[in-house]
């Protein structure tokens, strides 16, 4: 089986567990008390390729509290994450109300009109880094496909269950200046559609 046909059956996966509302495996873990219509239209629209990340996957809990197990941040590296990430337009860091203690949410301002509000279940925050230096983010479908086949990161556990974005991933710590820019890129991804604009990772330095 090809890479293409392999996405598109993953694709296919999440946007039933999206409409059906299946639960998770793995989390016994309630699910939050959110009531949100999701909309049809949840691919980017575009064609989005990551190279394959090398080495192994990192290991993670695998369930909610979702976290890396082992890994640790570059100091360096973590700081220019920290100031990139709080480049895009209209978002500022505050302290995360739907994270573990520690992890900040990149948080749009209150008077920026959004796209898809749905994707963020009208919260505020389409992504937020925990103390590790790893990221959960809301991203198109596709996007989230793409990011777990290449190995960048893995789906939140809960996806899958009733009114949660099933294109929640966990991008995994960057530990290089590359592994960075690729984060940068992914969540540009998640910004993009969220917000409904065209902001270019490269733009963001």
């Amino acid at each position: 089986m090809n890479r293409s046909t392999t996405s598109n059956l993953k694709l296919l996966a999440v946007s039933l567990f999206v409409a059906a509302g299946c639960t998770a495996v793995g989390s016994d873990t309630a699910a939050p008390e959110r009531s949100v219509d999701v909309q049809n239209d949840s691919d980017s629209g575009v064609a989005f390729e990551l190279p394959e990340r090398e080495g192994e996957r990192v290991a993670t809990s695998e369930s909610v509290p979702h976290v890396q197990l082992g890994v640790g941040p570059v100091a360096e590296i973590d700081a220019e994450l920290r100031r990139r990430a709080f480049l895009f337009p209209s978002v500022s860091s505050q302290p995360s109300g739907i994270s573990l203690p520690g992890a900040v949410q990149l948080a749009f301002d209150d008077d920026l009109e959004l796209a898809r509000p749905d994707v963020i279940a009208l919260s505020q925050e389409f992504a937020h880094i925990h103390p590790d230096g790893s990221l959960h983010v809301w991203l198109p479908l596709d996007v989230a496909v793409e990011v777990d086949e290449q190995r960048w990161g893995e789906l939140h556990p809960w996806v899958g269950r009733e009114s949660f974005w099933g294109g929640v991933v966990m991008i995994y710590t960057p530990q290089t200046e590359a592994e960075l820019d690729i984060t940068m890129r992914i969540l540009a991804e998640g910004y993009n559609f969220v917000v409904g604009a065209d902001v270019d990772a490269e733009d963001l330095n």
